[in-house]
């Protein structure tokens, strides 16, 4: 995989057909830096078109272009036609391509220029011609304002590009509490806001935004199917498919629900085990020492970072949970 700067020289030339595409089940990262790199590369001449392996949740559609997004699952023939003629092809916030589902196998099989820029373990480097994994970083968003400033074309970071990069640095640093939030984060947001920025209309349209459902959802898997072992420090919450139904829960309702129980004083490992019906999906939160992305990996045939992971479960969501908890009292020793 060569270097990222080899691309730049390029990027002034003839235009391109560019396909930017993203992870399954977008987050506001993975979205925001498809789409912030979208109005970068429109500036530039190109011919650009962004994929979603499936759809997204509703708080992530006031980004600008959002409606432009092509739906892989629901727009298929669509989408399949823009990948048939993509020139350009940019993998962002996944770095190997079972992450973006169904689309896989079409992403493999593509023999146009490949370019990855992503920030999780274990890059599978052998699937790009060009591109950078870099775990340090915050965020792709992050990545992404570090390729427009590296690429020369700075003046290209609009009121539009900095909304959504700003949507994808914020969300994946716990609005700027994860120790990923470095001074460069902080400088970016900064220079962001410098060139008109204004951060209060992003914050209200990612968390002013939702359905009275959706509280009521949360206020009752906190009462009702959250469970706490003190004794491993850990907390789970687990979620079967008739709680989502009930509540009519849809994509990106349950964002962030992991995150409530470290709040709790003494927790170390959070875990939220949801039956999705398809399949068990799995989030996995950590504080200090305990690495959760190679908790994923061992268990639930998943990964992530450091500190947030996420995996997955063939079994019920009784088997699962068994899983877990055998799982938490191998590692007990890691979490005291």
């Amino acid at each position: 995989m060569k270097t990222l700067q080899e691309i730049f020289p390029l990027l002034s030339l003839e235009p391109k057909k560019v396909v930017i595409t993203m992870h399954q089940k977008p987050d506001a990262d993975a979205m925001g830096s498809a789409l912030g790199l979208y109005h970068f590369l429109k500036q530039l001449g190109h011919a650009v078109a962004v994929i979603s392996p499936t759809n997204w949740a509703d708080w992530l559609k006031w980004m600008p272009e959002c409606n432009s997004v092509i739906d892989f699952e629901y727009s298929h023939e669509k989408a399949q036609a823009a990948l048939d003629s993509a020139e350009w092809l940019f993998c962002l916030d996944f770095n190997i391509f079972q992450r973006t589902r169904n689309m896989a196998g079409k992403l493999a099989r593509m023999n146009c220029v490949k370019i990855l820029i992503d920030h999780h373990r274990q890059p599978d480097s052998a699937s790009f011609d060009y591109g950078v994994s870099d775990t340090s970083k915050s965020s792709t968003c992050e990545m992404i304002y570090d390729f427009m400033l590296a690429s020369g074309h700075a003046d290209k970071i609009n009121t539009e590009v900095a909304q959504c990069l700003y949507a994808g640095v914020m969300t994946d640093t716990g609005s700027f509490r994860f120790p990923s939030a470095s001074g460069d984060v902080h400088r970016m947001v900064a220079d962001l806001k410098d060139r008109g920025l204004e951060h209060t209309q992003v914050h209200e349209n990612l968390f002013d935004n939702f359905l009275e459902n959706r509280l009521r959802f949360t206020g009752h898997v906190l009462q009702n199917r959250m469970d706490i072992f003190y004794e491993h420090n850990t907390a789970m919450i687990s979620v079967p498919w008739k709680d989502l139904v009930k509540f009519e829960i849809k994509t990106g309702d349950t964002e962030g629900l992991v995150n409530y129980p470290l709040s709790i004083k003494g927790i170390k490992l959070a875990a939220l085990i949801i039956d999705r019906d398809e399949e068990i999906r799995c989030s996995f939160r950590s504080k200090g020492d305990f690495d959760v992305n190679t908790f994923a990996r061992t268990y639930f045939e998943g990964g992530g970072h450091f500190n947030a992971a996420g995996g997955r479960s063939r079994d019920t969501l009784e088997k699962t949970i068994q899983r877990f908890l055998q799982a938490m009292k191998e590692n007990s020793s890691q979490l005291q």
